[in-house]
């Protein structure tokens, strides 16, 4: 009993292990190459249960949706010599994974067979156009001849290339200092300019405003000269037609002005004769008869 039981635990293993070696599996989104001894035997593109030989057939699977490639940024001399670092981005789909097995094997290898492709393709187009026209309608001209280049270059590796692009097209970090710093010295320098120019301006702006001050205080002085002495020969013609009136009042007020301007301080001396015609207005008038 106990080696019947052993038989058939031992004759369930192989089955169970034949089973195991002879099924497999293909996903909805993958596809597969069956190999027998290493040749290929059938390409397997519906997903579902299948069967191959135990230990001398051996399955591949590839993957049948888009893959993304996205290498590192290169750089790249235009037409005009100018430098720019392009950044890229790849879509493609294993087409034939027969091929593919025969020539690359592996995704890592296809990955960068076609960076390779991608690069030689755009160093070989950019290097014909100027810089200006990647920011004009040439540059989709520009990726459709990058993708059917592409495209024909990855045909017998079994791979489709559905799309190219530039992700971005910078000048390189150092280009990109040298163009901030001429631009800020070319900044700096019209700055001193206007500056020059300003200073210059306000120069002439303010010669200008003390000449016109200069001529308009001169102007306003004779001006005023002239009103005073026209005042003052108005005055003397009133003083003197009030004057000619009344001469002894003439006198007596010229009199009392000369009171005034020697006698208010209190601090003048004069020696003069009491009947000197100073004080001619001092003396007692005589009495009518």
């Amino acid at each position: 009993m106990n080696r019947s039981t052993t038989i058939g635990a031992g004759v369930l293993a192989i089955v169970l292990l034949l089973a195991a070696s002879s099924l497999f599996v293909v996903k909805q989104a993958e596809q597969a190459l069956v190999l027998r001894l290493g040749a290929h035997r059938a390409t397997i593109q519906e997903p579902g249960l299948h069967v191959k030989w135990p230990f001398i057939e051996e399955v591949v699977t590839y993957e049948r949706r888009l893959l993304s490639l996205e290498p590192p940024a290169e750089e790249i001399i235009l037409g005009d010599q100018k430098r720019i670092v392009v950044d890229t981005f790849t879509r493609y789909r294993i087409a034939d994974p027969l091929k593919f097995y025969q020539r690359v094997r592996n995704e890592t290898n296809a990955r960068n067979q076609l960076t390779q492709m991608v690069t030689s393709s755009l160093r070989q187009a950019m290097g014909q156009i100027m810089l200006p026209a990647l920011l004009s309608d040439e540059r989709t001209r520009l990726m459709e001849a990058i993708l059917k280049e592409v495209s024909e270059r990855a045909a017998p590796y079994g791979i489709e290339v559905a799309d190219v692009r530039i992700r971005r097209a910078d000048l390189p970090e150092e280009t990109s200092q040298a163009i901030y710093d001429r631009m800020k010295s070319e900044r700096e320098r019209q700055a001193k300019e206007l500056r020059a120019q300003g200073y210059e301006w306000g120069q002439q702006i303010r010669a200008r405003a003390d000449r016109e001050r200069t001529v308009l205080l001169a102007e306003a002085s004779r001006q005023a000269n002239l009103l005073r002495a026209l005042g003052d020969t108005e005055s003397s013609r009133i003083y003197n037609e009030a004057y000619g009136r009344d001469p002894k009042f003439y006198d007596f007020y010229r009199s009392l002005e000369a009171y005034r301007k020697t006698m208010t301080d209190g601090s003048t001396s004069m020696v003069l004769s009491p009947d000197s015609e100073f004080f001619q207005h001092f003396k007692q008038a005589q009495p009518r008869r």
